[in-house]
């Protein structure tokens, strides 16, 4: 088997055949629901750190038994996976105030079935970038390092955690190798396989996953490149992109996603953590500096910078902006991305959906209409 056929495998189960074998061990595994939370504080107390998502999720009733419609759909359905089980395998959850769906996803299921998950923390997340902010968080971080160990009866030594930096910095090298090789003109891998490394990059251990990633990267030199597309193209926008098949669907109709500026992407790994002497704050300092999150206030700037060096990199031809429908957080910036992008000459297309696969046949009919008008 190869490496990606692999990686492609332990991506397309929640519970994977690498949690299955942590879980034997009689480890425990956390799951985190946004980037801002640092895995390596997990990691270094022998805990597997788990991306929550419900891909596959068709039905949200039990969440909507708490949660408004007008909630986003992906924040509703993990909610309901969670309260349907379909997280037992987790030992904990880890939320950050990421937005207010995530945050109320929190409080519901403390609240209605605090008995699902032994261990639930909380990150506070400052708005905005600055040396304030960065303490802030930093402090918080030392909070949630202590809960840790409170909750599991671990020590997390200094030595520990700087040994999961350098594994996680392995990690962020191998995959920024793999989106250069997404800049040649002939790309050895689809966007659509990218995104299943990514999604096995944040559900097995990281020592394994970077094993199977020099592998995978060894075969792409022998690979011949994908010819005959009709566009490059980037994704880029909120969370919740973590169906392939939305990815495959883009492909098969001939627009090769080569980049991305989106949570289960680029930002989910592009920024190193420079180690100093206050591991705590070389972690916050690093996940504060890392191409942000709409939510940060003060950083569209940077934010619309990273965007273009990006489609320059990558050679990208058009852009899509998707977002999961009611969402406030990335909805919020949507017009500046469209009129910095039309002053670029960059075509944009912006996809508003629920976080489900649904409505294929509209959804194909509009990516051939932005194929044609890039084609034109």
């Amino acid at each position: 088997m190869s490496a990606l056929e692999d990686l492609t495998n332990l991506a397309s189960d929640l519970e994977n055949s690498a949690v299955k074998d942590w879980k034997s061990q009689g480890k425990k595994v956390v799951g985190f629901f946004c980037t801002y939370v640092p895995e390596e504080i997990l990691y270094a107390a022998d805990i597997l750190p788990y991306r929550v998502r419900a891909t596959g999720c068709t039905d949200t009733s039990s969440g909507d038994v708490y949660m408004s419609h007008l909630n986003c759909s992906f924040a509703r359905s993990c909610l309901s996976f969670a309260l349907e089980d379909r997280y037992s395998f987790l030992d904990g959850l880890v939320y950050t105030n990421s937005c207010d769906d995530v945050r109320r996803m929190y409080d519901n299921l403390r609240t209605v079935a605090p008995e699902k998950f032994a261990f639930m923390d909380f990150i506070d997340v400052p708005k905005k970038v600055d040396d304030a902010a960065i303490d802030w968080y930093r402090n918080g971080l030392v909070g949630f390092k202590s809960n840790v160990e409170k909750a599991f009866g671990v020590t997390i030594t200094d030595e520990k955690l700087k040994k999961a930096i350098e594994v996680y910095n392995e990690t962020r090298s191998l995959l920024k190798q793999l989106y250069e090789l997404r800049q040649m003109d002939h790309p050895p891998i689809t966007g659509a396989e990218t995104l299943k490394v990514i999604l096995a990059a944040g559900s097995i251990p990281k020592d394994r996953f970077n094993e199977l990633m020099k592998a995978l990267l060894e075969e792409l030199k022998g690979k011949k490149g994908i010819s005959g597309y009709r566009a490059r193209l980037m994704i880029a926008g909120a969370g919740g992109c973590d169906d392939p098949e939305y990815f495959k669907i883009i492909e098969d109709l001939g627009g090769l996603i080569v980049t991305d500026a989106d949570c289960f992407g680029s930002r989910y790994f592009w920024q190193p953590v420079e180690i100093g002497d206050d591991l705590m704050l070389s972690l916050a300092r690093a996940y504060m500096d890392r191409p942000t999150c709409a939510r940060m206030m003060n950083r569209l700037d940077e934010r619309l910078d990273f965007l273009k060096d990006m489609i320059a990199d990558h050679k990208v031809d058009g852009v899509i902006y998707q977002i999961i429908r009611y969402c406030q957080v990335w909805g919020g910036q949507l017009l500046a991305v469209r009129d910095e992008l039309n002053k670029a000459g960059v075509p944009f297309m912006y996809l508003d959906r629920e976080y489900a696969l649904g409505g294929t046949g509209q959804l194909k009919t509009r990516i051939q209409a932005f194929l044609e008008t890039i084609e034109r």
